[in-house]
């Protein structure tokens, strides 16, 4: 199915439909993006980053939100 069909088809949902496919669609993303970030942490792609947040918050370059 392509996007153009997709959408056409979306766009012919009934209300209490589009409603429940808007839920879902939104948990999916979710759930992408949380396998995506687990993946990065397990690859050690977020170490540099998590390090100097350490060191920047040692260092009181960290102010509460």
């Amino acid at each position: 199915m392509s996007v153009q069909e997709l959408s056409a088809a979306v766009a012919r949902l009934p209300d209490d439909e589009l409603d429940a496919f808007a839920r879902w669609f939104e948990e999916y993303r979710a759930d992408l993006w949380d396998r995506r970030i687990e993946a990065d942490i397990a690859a050690g792609r977020l170490d540099a980053a998590g390090k100097q947040t350490d060191a920047d918050f040692e260092a009181g370059r960290c102010t509460p939100l």
